[in-house]
């Protein structure tokens, strides 16, 4: 497999999925603003949106992955038929599992969103309900996108990537329909419409993979629960997989709770905007990085390639500190005006964009270690090893609920992101450190020599950015066309003097893109 070509195909299709995420998120900002109504939708989504990140993004592919490959490569097994036996098996333990989560949900709505929001500070009774009512709308999510993760694996273990990169889409494309065709002058009543839509569009991406499934002959039937020996250790690696995977999503549940019970109101949205944006780099290089590297590692090591197997994760760091390092600096030097840009409009005014940009800021410090953790994790969960990123990414939250504690009241809605951002580099230093240690990974030449020369690149970009952003600030609010004309002349302007830096210093040279376009990797 070819890690550029493929990235690139799951990068695309996520990067699509973004773009119509931040699509649905100025319209949303545009129709109901920065208060009560988009707080409360914040925290409704917020579990859903951990559960899809878990999941859909981490902990059931990581488990159930390398365990699907297994059964299929198994020379001495019937191949992909194992497979698909295993996967059943599965599918009977977890759909009532997770049927059975969702009717507990539903009736504990008001507890499960006290815990994540703490009530939210100042809101009264009737405010308080109308988020619980929300949550109920979106509850059932985590069931579908469950779901979605276990076809979703499959696919990705055929090396059909683009399938289940593409499920998002619908997502977004329900949230928007909801927002073009259901808004109305009144923030609550789109808000609940908004809620709504999230359900709707689960059930669009589980009708998509299934479909999908069924044309790649994989055709899984539903029979009574099956504990037996395959199924219990899918059960205990899925545990481990779920906390190591969901760090920065527990971190997020965590500065959201503590947002709502000790910021004002409008607090919880501008970090929920500040996030949104900040998803942007993470869905297009991470989350690519990450699908495609569980399966391919998996596989190399599975052959007994371990040589190829670091070559693999050396050349997946590059890819990211490529992408990464000047995607952190352009949004911690033009956070606010990007935002301006973005969301400026309607109900959402200059103040709501100071502050989200600076919310957004604080965040990106954290966008190479929030990247790093989907690229490295790959290496222990190829070898079926859960527990250790579990480990770390309990010491990470620990590290994250502190430093939210000493930093929310001083920095207000700037706390919490920061805590975020510098839990994850703790977990990230732990997680390469460890695979060091155990001889797992080592950087080779080629990357040693690029990273310091791509931070020099993205500085020098950054720097170019501090003189051109004021230049682009007229042109960030008005009509939509002003602002995204705005908005590409800053982006052009910091890329072509990336492009530069890079092709000076040496970080990136034209011949790469004929390494990246043809197979296999070298070490330089």
């Amino acid at each position: 497999m070819n890690l550029a070509r493929s990235l690139g195909s799951v990068g695309g299709l996520t990067l699509a999925s973004r773009v119509l995420g931040l699509a649905r998120d100025m319209l949303f900002a545009q129709f109901v603003g920065a208060n009560f109504a988009s707080d409360a939708f914040a925290v409704a989504w917020r579990m859903p949106n951990m559960f899809r990140a878990l999941f859909a993004e981490g902990a059931f592919s990581a488990a159930f992955i390398p365990m699907f490959n297994k059964k299929v490569a198994n020379p001495e097994g019937a191949g992909l038929p194992d497979g698909i036996e295993f996967a059943e098996d599965a599918l009977s333990v977890l759909f009532p599992a997770l049927l059975l989560m969702t009717v507990l949900l539903e009736v504990l709505a008001w507890p499960a969103t006290y815990l994540i929001s703490l009530g939210f500070h100042g809101a009264s009774p009737e405010q308080f309900a109308f988020a619980v009512m929300l949550a109920r709308f979106t509850f059932p999510y985590l069931m579908l996108i469950s779901l979605c993760s276990l076809l979703g694996g499959i696919l990705n273990s055929l090396h059909k990537f683009w399938v289940a990169a593409a499920a998002p889409i619908l997502l977004n494309v329900a949230q928007i329909v909801a927002l073009l065709f259901f808004h109305t002058h009144e923030p609550l009543s789109t808000t609940r419409y908004q809620a709504i839509s999230v359900t709707v569009g689960g059930a669009l991406q589980l009708l998509w993979l299934a479909q999908a499934c069924w044309a790649s002959h994989v055709r899984l039937k539903v029979k009574r629960p099956t504990i037996n020996a395959e199924v219990k250790r899918l059960m205990r690696l899925i545990g481990p997989a779920a906390a190591g995977a969901g760090a920065v999503q527990f971190n997020l549940l965590v500065s959201t709770a503590l947002a709502t019970g000790l910021l004002p109101h409008g607090s919880v949205s501008y970090i929920y905007y500040a996030d949104r944006l900040n998803q942007l780099p993470l869905g297009l290089i991470g989350i690519g990085l990450g699908t495609v590297l569980l399966p391919t590692i998996s596989h190399q090591l599975g052959r007994g390639a371990d040589a190829e197997a670091m070559a693999t994760q050396n050349r997946g760091l590059e890819l990211a500190l490529f992408f990464t390092l000047p995607a952190t600096v352009a949004l911690v030097i033009c956070g606010v005006p990007i935002i301006a840009g973005l969301f400026q409009h309607g109900q959402f005014d200059a103040a709501d964009a100071l502050k989200t940009g600076q919310a957004l800021a604080a965040f990106s410090i954290g966008l190479p270690s929030y990247i790093l953790v989907k690229v490295l994790t790959p290496g222990y969960y190829a070898r079926h090893d859960t527990r250790t990123p579990m480990r770390f990414a309990m010491i990470s939250i620990g590290v994250n609920l502190v430093l939210n504690l000493a930093l929310i009241l001083p920095l207000q809605h700037m706390g919490p992101p920061l805590a975020t951002a510098l839990a994850s580099t703790v977990n990230v230093w732990m997680l390469y450190h460890t695979l060091r240690k155990r001889g797992h990974f080592e950087a080779d030449s080629r990357l040693r020599r690029r990273i310091p020369r791509l931070a020099i690149a993205s500085v020098a970009m950054g720097v170019a950015l501090y003189w051109i952003a004021p230049m682009t600030n007229p042109y960030l609010t008005g009509s939509i066309l002003r602002r995204a004309g705005g908005l590409f002349a800053l982006c052009a302007a910091g890329g072509a003097v990336y492009a530069i830096a890079c092709l000076l210093t040496g970080a990136f040279v034209l011949d790469d893109v004929k390494l990246i376009i043809g197979r296999g990797t070298r070490n330089a």
